[in-house]
């Protein structure tokens, strides 16, 4: 029985040679979601912003204007609604009653349901969630701190695993593909809620688990082939970790569209942030973060350097290409 290979044997692809244009296009899609998170702003979940939020699922599509009249006429402040995830799910967020807790916020999502199935007959509320001010603005600043402490984390490791041009390399590439994810969704305006925050940094140990893979393969070259441009060895280790990170980011797709298909409308925002991260990850780990060590002065002979003042394997380097077949 032959074996599914989705990258063939011994590929010498040019991923270096494109890293002028790779480099062009992220800087510019990263203005663009840097962009789109500062003019249209995030679509913060119940989670950040404080209040009440109501989730209506109406028989037929949602007249939201019909159903804005029906909210406004209760009488509890300024509302805001948004269909999501299909025309009949409509989202109507409420400020949160200035007295009576739990209670006041129960009476008011029971009158807006006696209210709206009045006025469309077979609504009904699938969730519903209360979040106060003060405590939505603790998860905003542990949300941001969890994620920057993850990245600035991960590049320190980075820069003292291997050399500094590595943590700065992965520093790059991993905010990328956090703004990408906040572009994505400032420009869908999917819900931006703590299951989210959760997807990025899920995101984030996916891109390092992938660069580490790149970064080990690029610096045991840097060992074995002393003599080699720089250019080639990059090419060769990518080339060499390909079969690895294709199929490692295929399976994930595949899951994670199951989950898209089938986890409900609940999930879709995760599934989302998940199923970018993956694309992004794997072109930033590919084009960006292993070609970017070019531009920050990685040379071989770094390497040698270190494996000399660690004593490492050096018996074991190997000056010239090696003779299995391998192509730089």
């Amino acid at each position: 029985m032959k074996l599914l290979k989705l990258v063939p044997d011994n590929t010498n692809i040019g991923f270096v040679k494109l890293r002028h244009w790779a480099f062009a296009l992220t800087a510019l899609l990263t203005l663009l979601a840097v962009g789109a998170t500062i003019h249209r702003g995030l679509n913060l979940g119940v989670d950040f912003v404080g209040g009440l939020m109501i989730e209506a699922k109406f028989q037929q599509p949602a007249e939201l204007d019909r159903v804005r009249t029906t909210i406004d006429r209760l009488g509890v402040g300024d509302g805001s609604l948004q269909q999501f995830g299909d025309p009949k799910t409509v989202q109507i967020r409420l400020p949160l009653p200035e007295e009576g807790g739990a209670g006041a916020a129960n009476a008011i999502v029971e009158k807006a349901r006696k209210a709206l199935s009045a006025e469309f007959p077979g609504v009904a509320f699938s969730r519903y969630d209360t979040v106060s001010g003060k405590v939505s603005g603790e998860l905003i600043q542990n949300g941001v701190l969890a994620v920057m402490l993850a990245v600035i984390g991960i590049a320190i490791f980075s820069w003292f695993r291997y050399e500094w041009q590595f943590g700065v390399s992965t520093f790059v590439a991993i905010m990328h593909d956090v703004l990408m994810t906040l572009g994505f969704f400032a420009i869908t305006q999917l819900e931006f809620d703590l299951n989210i925050v959760a997807a990025v940094l899920t995101i984030v140990g996916y891109s390092i688990n992938d660069k580490m893979v790149i970064d080990d393969r690029i610096r045991e070259n840097m060992r074995k082939y002393r003599k080699m441009d720089m250019k080639a060895l990059i090419d060769l280790s990518v080339n060499e970790t390909l079969p690895r990170t294709v199929m490692t980011s295929v399976t994930i797709m595949l899951a994670l569209g199951a989950l898209l298909l089938f986890g409900g409308h609940v999930l879709r925002g995760f599934t989302a942030a998940m199923m970018l991260g993956i694309v992004v990850g794997t072109y930033s780990s590919v084009y960006v973060s292993s070609s970017l060590l070019i531009t920050l002065g990685l040379s071989p002979q770094v390497g040698e350097k270190k494996a000399g003042k660690t004593n490492i394997a050096a018996q074991a380097e190997r000056m010239g290409p090696r003779d299995d077949g391998a192509r730089p």
